[in-house]
């Protein structure tokens, strides 16, 4: 049973009320002092509703309080450790408001805090979702959109004084301090409001958008650093064209700024006009960044800048509401990048991405829908379910429209809301003005676990006759499930020449559904085909092919996608004891990796993927037992390395290092080579001086870190002297010994006791996230080695220390754990006794609801 004391309170969604009073607008006044900073505020407030005027604040010190310029006395507001609460208030009400908060001492990262010291010292916020109350007394909820003017005042030794919008005021105080004013035009929610003091460089463009606004763009970075942001800075241009072209939105202000900061415990933050952004995804080179990383740096630049419309002219309602911004921006960003590479392996990722976690956190005692009815502590909804489920629901309503239709639907969703806090309903609403039946969308969003599609074929009289259905677990909590709308993209090809014979969009509404085919020319010859084409719906596919039908998928399907997912299918009969047809997958490869590898090589790379043991762990709802796990895939690898063996050292030859190039190609022939080195090592090849060549003679950090990460996980000859090398080179540089970090304590050569003594080393930065998160997120991916007691004990301690020092790390990096009662029996009693003793060592709202959910109902 769970700890009752330590019991947080829940905030549901059916308790929903508007706010009492509205803040036209709020004059900020931030002074940054050595010790501790002081914000002044002044509130115009006016009532919409009957209430009280609420304010909230957390760990402020109020130093005074006046509304309509009458200083308030104590008995004529109550204050407690949430919120300031100013009884008997007028409805028109100019509140004036001024408090000292420690900055220096935010180890949380959220409000504002300090990043980095010494010449790197920077002061930067992180307001979302509730932020700002760490920085002033304000009704901080994502309804309340204001105007805001923000005064910023610090030493002069921060050369750099930004807040949101366009700057209209900048000045001297006495000879050592400076101060800047902003203005942003445009209403925003709190949460949106942003500010950075720092002594940092600039890189500078424009942009002209397509309304005839010239725009000024700035990347701020520490003078290291500003070099790297190149990359960045493209990749912005790029998704401002992009979603002028795509979506008809131009940016609004004058000014576009980015600031790149080490500490931050997200990837980035949209505040408007302004956006923060972890150093490691907007800083990027060819020597020092890798290729998926330097990709990642452009998909975050846009997913940012894209919610400029979806986030911020458009806003959420309440946080319930979370969804309605970052699912929809997730596919525009993965859209955009898809339009920068090869679509098909955009898609891959994509859904690599969502069935090793997303599915995962389905499958768990963690699920929950992808607008929640309630939670805790709301920074625990940052989840890979409401991100990337939440772009699937609008992935699927956007192939169910097609192209035309959507767009008219996102037209009338801007045209009608911009300005405004909505709800999803308001979003299915617009979007159903071409299509009424994206209303039925709405169950998407409010019913938790994966669906299974299950489905077979049958030859008839002319054609073909499809038959699938649905069923979804039953989340404890919820209302049982219910038949979802579920488009299934399918291709018919003929059995023998691989002629593509009908392809269509169906629509799943019901339990059990079948659809014909009519009027096929077959020959008599089983036809082939290929379903969830695109991966057009976030379900686990079950149908009936043969292993003779897969591979026919790779050979004839036009949709890469396919032809990988079709891999994957086969793979999973393998590992799981359903067919022993190895010789056929490799037999297939052999046939169309030669071509493939010079017309796409990316995609020819993914073909050899094989699903990672944390994937594979979803499959298991009880007797986990992951050596077995890891020995299954492991004999499966090496079977398939052998069987290619003859081939894989001529394809490693034939992809010779040449100079750097930052093209989909270039990209894609890098990854693949590092692929087939990975695989020759696995089937006992000798390549230690082909590995060491590459390390030597790289041209870019994807080759000369796969080199070393080769070396590591075969243990070739000199492995440790090329890992000290390394560190060597690049101890200067944060990001890239991230990686050495990260390298070492992910390769299955190196134990918990070895990602013990990384956590123990002098540059091992337990305030910094991107540092904490290379060995915590390392050993989470190695499940032999996180479910071990030693593993186990080092995982929980590291979470006790940061749930003092970073409550929103820890407990991210506590799901990690949330299928701990699959195991088998032992292992599962040695975690929930750990887990236990965690519960009550452990005190912030964060950790412990993540902790009572994965504890309810198991203890």
């Amino acid at each position: 049973m769970t700890n009752s004391t330590k019991e947080p309170q829940k905030i549901y969604l059916k308790d929903y009320t508007p706010p009492t009073y509205r803040v036209d607008d709020i004059y900020l006044d931030i002074r940054i002092f050595d010790d501790h900073a002081t914000v002044s505020g002044v509130l115009n407030m006016k009532r919409e509703h009957d209430g009280a005027l609420v304010l909230f604040g957390r760990e402020l010190e109020l130093l005074g309080i006046s509304v309509n310029d009458k200083a308030l006395t104590a008995d004529e507001y109550s204050l407690d450790g949430e919120s300031l609460t100013i009884h008997q208030a007028p409805d028109t009400a100019k509140v004036a408001i001024e408090v000292k908060i420690t900055p220096q001492t935010n180890t949380a990262l959220e409000g504002l805090y300090q990043s980095g010291a010494g010449d790197e010292l920077m002061f930067v916020t992180q307001c979302e979702p509730e932020g700002f109350r760490k920085i002033i007394f304000f009704p901080d909820r994502p309804d309340v959109l204001t105007e805001y003017t923000t005064r910023v005042e610090a030493d002069k030794r921060f050369s750099v004084l930004l807040a949101n919008g366009n700057l209209i005021q900048q000045g001297d105080v006495g000879d050592d301090r400076h101060f800047a004013i902003w203005h942003d035009p445009t209403k925003k929610p709190s949460y949106l409001f942003a500010c950075v003091v720092a002594d940092l460089a600039v890189t500078s463009d424009h942009y002209t958008t397509s309304e005839g606004r010239d725009v000024l763009l700035e990347i701020y970075a520490s003078p290291a650093d500003i070099d790297k942001c190149h990359v960045a800075m493209t990749a912005l241009k790029d998704a401002m064209a992009w979603d002028e072209e795509r979506y008809g939105r131009a940016y609004d202000l004058d000014r576009y700024m980015i600031v790149a900061t080490g500490q931050f415990n997200m990837g980035a933050m949209e505040n408007k006009g302004l956006n923060i952004f972890n150093t490691s995804c907007v800083l990027s080179s060819p020597k020092t960044t890798t290729d998926e990383r330097s990709f990642h740096v452009k998909a975050v630049i846009a997913h940012e800048y894209f919610h400029n419309w979806t986030g911020n002219r458009v806003t959420c309602r309440d946080w319930f509401q979370l969804c309605l911004k970052e699912g929809f921006t997730v596919f525009r960003d993965q859209s955009f990048s898809a339009s920068h590479r090869s679509p098909a392996v955009q898609r891959i990722d994509d859904v690599s991405f969502l069935k090793a976690h997303q599915f995962k956190e389905d499958a768990g005692v963690l699920a929950h829908p992808v607008r929640p009815d309630s939670f805790v502590e709301i920074n625990n909804f940052y989840t890979v379910t409401i991100y990337e489920k939440g772009a699937e629901i609008v992935r699927m309503i956007a192939t169910l429209l097609g192209q035309d239709k959507f767009r008219q639907g996102t037209d009338e969703y801007f045209a009608r809301y911009d300005g405004q806090a909505v709800t999803i309903e308001d979003f299915l609403s617009a979007m159903s003005v071409g299509d009424e039946r994206v209303l039925d969308f709405l169950a998407w969003y409010t019913q938790p676990g994966t669906p299974v599609l299950s489905g077979g074929f049958e030859v008839v009289a002319d054609g073909v006759e499809l038959t699938f259905s649905q069923e979804t677990r039953h989340v404890a909590g919820f209302d049982e499930p219910k038949a979802l709308p579920i488009p299934i993209d399918v291709a018919i090809f003929h059995g023998e020449n691989g002629q593509l014979l009908a392809q269509d969009l169906l629509l799943l509404t019901e339990n059990s559904q079948s659809f014909s085919f009519d009027g096929l020319d077959l020959g008599g010859v089983r036809p082939v085909v290929s379903v969830l084409r695109n991966f057009s719906a976030p379900v686990k596919l079950v149908f009936d092919h043969t292993d003779e039908d897969l591979m026919k998928i790779v050979e004839f399907e036009n949709e890469g996608f396919n032809q990988w997912q079709a891999v994957q299918a086969l793979v999973g009969r393998l590992l799981f004891g359903k067919s022993d047809n190895i010789t056929l997958l490799t037999d297939t490869l052999k046939r169309i990796v030669p071509t493939l590898m010079h017309k796409d090589p990316m995609l020819s790379a993914r073909l050899f993927d094989v699903p990672s043991e944390s994937e594979l762990a979803v499959a298991y709802d009880e007797n986990y037992k992951p050596q077995e796990v890891k020995a299954t895939r492991t004999a499966l690898k090496e079977q398939i390395a052998h069987a290619l063996a003859d081939h894989v050292q001529a394809w490693y030859d034939a992809l010779p290092i040449v100079p750097y190039e930052d093209t989909p190609d270039a990209r894609g022939v890098r990854l693949l080579r590092n692929v087939l080195l990975n695989l020759a090592l696995t089937a006992k090849l000798d390549m230690t001086e082909r590995a060491q060549y590459q390390y030597a003679n790289a041209s870019c950090m994807s080759e000369q870190l796969g080199a070393l990460e080769a070396m590591i996980e075969f243990g070739l000859p000199n492995a440790d002297d090329y890992t000290t090398q390394f560190y060597e080179e690049y101890h200067d540089d944060d990001l890239v010994i991230d990686q050495w970090f990260s390298v070492q304590a992910g390769a299955d050569s190196r134990d918990v006791a070895f990602i013990k003594t990384l956590m123990e080393r002098t540059d091992y930065d337990w305030q910094t996230p991107n540092r904490v998160r290379t060995t915590l997120g390392a050993l989470a991916n190695k499940p032999t080695q996180l479910w071990t007691k030693d593993g186990i004990l080092l995982y929980l301690s590291a979470l006790a220390r940061l749930d003092v020092i970073n409550p929103v790390l820890a407990s991210r990096a506590l799901s990690a754990l949330a299928r701990w009662y699959t195991l088998a029996d032992d292992d599962k009693e040695m975690v929930k006794t750990e887990l236990l003793a965690l519960q009550q060592k452990v005190s912030s709202k964060n950790v412990l609801e993540f902790l009572n959910n994965m504890l309810e109902g198991r203890a």
